[in-house]
């Protein structure tokens, strides 16, 4: 079995042996560490380091956090590792900061051996996700993209991640869109027609229960017939995705930006991330069970496509 390699990065010699305490005993993971900023830069540079996923300090000496976590960005082989930034202070605005430089899963110091674990699952069942939507979205042809109109449904999260591959490549940025087109159709299943809270995921992430119990509550004889339904619509230079459940709806208002203090949580910064990296705009209707995001794909002075 084929561990995962992880990356530590402390200025703090105590805080890396922490965190190796920490790991002990989780089997599936290999750890490497750095105690600078510098010196972790060169082990993301080395091809043979096949990282999945980073814990980064935010404050340190020369190279800090936020720093390191802006050159990864502007590698494409390092982009997309998930970065989990340690911070001991928790201001709104540093948060936004990292956040906004692609740190979107956050720690507190001092914090809990199982709230270390819960995040690091979190990030890498993430990843996982947005990976596999990859290589599903390669599987599809290209002629969608002459695609004006249409309609779907769908019943499970699993045909969600089937559903946004496929269209995808009916938008410009395909590789851009189908994370976005993922998410809502998700929300629409699991906390639109099964009724999961937002807490409750909480928990159940932290637990690795996530998957089971939407398994559970989609197998229930009142959601059995329940459907999320997409409608695709291209006008001119905008495409629209009508996204809608059979939810009771939900306080949209309140994610549509990534809440500094949800940072800390497993959960709940989606629909924030889909709209900044997805979507021209995302609106909801009625009591929320309806999602309207758009993508502007008019042509540029070179000829190609902006999403």
């Amino acid at each position: 079995m084929t561990k995962t390699l992880v990356l530590l990065v402390d200025d703090e010699a105590l805080n890396l042996e922490i965190l190796v305490e920490y790991f002990d005993g989780e089997d599936a993971f290999l750890l490497q560490m750095a105690e600078s900023g510098e010196a972790a830069w060169q082990l993301l540079q080395d091809p043979e380091n096949d990282f999945k996923l980073i814990l980064l300090d935010r404050m340190m000496p020369g190279l800090d956090g936020i720093g390191l976590l802006r050159r990864m960005k502007g590698d494409p082989r390092l982009s997309g590792i998930p970065v989990i930034m340690q911070t001991a202070a928790n201001s709104p605005d540093q948060i936004r900061e990292g956040l906004e430089a692609g740190a979107y899963y956050y720690l507190t110091k001092p914090y809990r051996r199982d709230s270390l674990l819960a995040i690091v699952h979190a990030a890498l069942s993430d990843a996982e996700a947005r990976s596999a939507l990859s290589r599903q979205l390669h599987q599809h042809i290209n002629s969608l993209q002459f695609l004006d109109e249409a309609e779907f449904s769908i019943r499970t999260v699993e045909d969600a991640g089937q559903l946004a591959s496929f269209i995808a490549h009916a938008c410009p940025n395909p590789d851009t869109a189908v994370m976005g087109i993922s998410e809502l159709l998700i929300n629409g299943v699991e906390h639109g027609n099964l009724g999961l809270s937002y807490a409750e995921k909480s928990i159940l992430k932290q637990e690795d229960r996530w998957h089971d119990e939407i398994q559970r509550r989609s197998s229930l004889p009142e959601n059995e017939a329940k459907e999320v339904r997409l409608s695709y619509r291209r006008q001119k230079d905008v495409i629209t995705l009508r996204i809608c459940d059979q939810g009771s709806g939900f306080p949209w208002q309140n994610y549509l930006e990534i809440d500094p203090e949800r940072a800390f949580d497993p959960n709940g910064r989606g629909i924030a991330l889909a709209r900044m990296l997805s979507f021209s705009s995302i609106t909801y209707e009625g009591c929320g069970n309806i999602a309207v995001a758009t993508i502007c794909c008019a042509k540029g002075n070179n000829g190609k496509y902006s999403q």
